[in-house]
Formats: C-alpha cells, sequence, structure tokens
C-alpha cells in the first residue's frame, strides 16, 4: 500500500496546543488514510501551526473550551461520513491504514456507529505491551454526529443507542515527554477527577485512597503482567498507583470542606 492510495471518507480530527514537537508525526499518519485531515488549534506559541500543515492538516484555530468542549468543536468541523480522531501525542500504528481500508472496502464499517481501535502505550522509550497498556480499547472512529459528554477529565463519547464493535487497528501513544511533565499531568487530572466526582455526589470513605491505589497497582503490574515490560514500566505503574491515591485523596479532601 503506497501513500498515493484513494483516501477513505474519513476525517481526521486532532487538537492541539504547543505540540509542535509531534504533531506532525500524528497528521501524517492521518493523511495517509483520511480525505482530510483537521487540527484544531488553541493558540499554541511554537510552530504547531506550521508542522501540522506541512504534514498534511488543515489547521484551524479555537480558544481552549474544556476537553470534550474543544473535541466536540472539532467534530463539528468534520465534512466526511466518518470521523476519526487522535490525539497530538497518538498516530496510526503499523498496519492500522490496511485495517481501515478493508473495513471500508467490505462495507462492515456500516455495521456499526463507533469503532473501537486498540491502544499502545509508549513510556519514556519503553512500549508498554503489558499491564493492561497494550491494547486498550478507545472509540476512535465513529459518525460524526456523536459528541462528546460533559466531563472535566477522561472525556467520553455519548454512545447511547449506539452500536459499537472493534476493528483490528492500532493506535500508538507517546505518552510523556519527561517523567517529571507526566507526573505534573496526573496531578492536574487527579484534581479534574476529584471535582467532577465531588459535583456527582460521590463519596470516598478514609480507606478509599490507598484500597484503590493497592487494586490498581495489583491488577495491572502485577495479575496483568506490567512487570514483564522492564524498570521503566515500574515508573510508569508507579505513577498510575500515585495518580490513584491522588485523586481519591482529593475527593475525600473536597467532601470534607
Amino acid at each position: 500500500m503506497t501513500d498515493a492510495a484513494p483516501r477513505l471518507p474519513l476525517s481526521g480530527l486532532v487538537i492541539a496546543m504547543n505540540e509542535g514537537d509531534r504533531i506532525g508525526r500524528c497528521v501524517a499518519s492521518l493523511a495517509k488514510v483520511c480525505a482530510e485531515v483537521i487540527v484544531l488549534d488553541s493558540g499554541s506559541t511554537d510552530d504547531t501551526a506550521s508542522q501540522a500543515q506541512a504534514a498534511g492538516a488543515i489547521v484551524r484555530q479555537q480558544d481552549w473550551l474544556g476537553f470534550p468542549e474543544q473535541k466536540n468543536a472539532a467534530i463539528a468541523q468534520a465534512m466526511q461520513p466518518w470521523a476519526l480522531l487522535l490525539d497530538a501525542d497518538e498516530w496510526l500504528g503499523e498496519g492500522a491504514a490496511e485495517a481501515l481500508r478493508e473495513l471500508f472496502a467490505t462495507g462492515a464499517v456500516e455495521r456499526a456507529d463507533v469503532w473501537k481501535l486498540a491502544r499502545r502505550t509508549h513510556f519514556l522509550g519503553t512500549v508498554l505491551d503489558h499491564g493492561g497498556w497494550g491494547r486498550e480499547p478507545v472509540e476512535r472512529l465513529f459518525r460524526p454526529n456523536l459528541r462528546y459528554l460533559p466531563a472535566q477529565v477522561h472525556e467520553r463519547l455519548d454512545l447511547r443507542g449506539r452500536r459499537v464493535a472493534s476493528v483490528r487497528a492500532r493506535i500508538e501513544h507517546d505518552t510523556a515527554r519527561s517523567l517529571a511533565e507526566y507526573r505534573a499531568k496526573l496531578a492536574r487530572y487527579a484534581g479534574l477527577w476529584a471535582r467532577q466526582k465531588h459535583a456527582e455526589g460521590r463519596r470516598a470513605g478514609v480507606l478509599a485512597a490507598p484500597l484503590h491505589a493497592a487494586v490498581h497497582w495489583l491488577r495491572n503490574y502485577v495479575l496483568r503482567g506490567g512487570f514483564l515490560d522492564g524498570g521503566t514500566a515500574w515508573t510508569y505503574h508507579a505513577c498510575h498507583t500515585r495518580y490513584v491515591h491522588a485523586k481519591y485523596r482529593a475527593l475525600r479532601a473536597l467532601q470534607r470542606q
């Protein structure tokens, strides 16, 4: 399969801000298969826009609205009958373009409204094939009349009444530029998650933080074989275990206020 192969009726969509060092890889992978690629930038001060354009994207501007709202704004730009949404730190993996072409060529794409792709995480140069991070199912190929539900973090598509299936195509996800950056991101996410759950009326007992953290470590690092990915994987799973502890501790603090 060459880059000259016909593009699919897909709108490739990306939201971005200051992603100049990795937006090109993301857009280039989409441009191989999508009839159009749109990057919705939220005021980048680096070369995100020029890198995205050089890789084949149309760049449009939208002030930051929040994760689900920004993605919904990007979806609203789609002109094709299907949307394929990636984050700027993701790209279509080896064989994904061929799997998507087969899905459309056979007409199987019409059997569902939303298609899950398997996402594999990379962390500081290490590929995480185990621990739940080697084939994480994510809903990224969908009809563009879908929208994300309101959320402060970990936004989800509204799948009510929709048919959902899986396609054998992989997304690669390079989740961190540095350990310090990643820890800071997880700390922000913990606060956002706690505020969201507190607003929904969720409660956390005094033992919630250590118990949820312990279960997370046992399930992902031990039972799902996260340890098989080596020493850097230990750091990754330790970061996420601390994140689980932090978000329940933050929720507990909010309800005590």
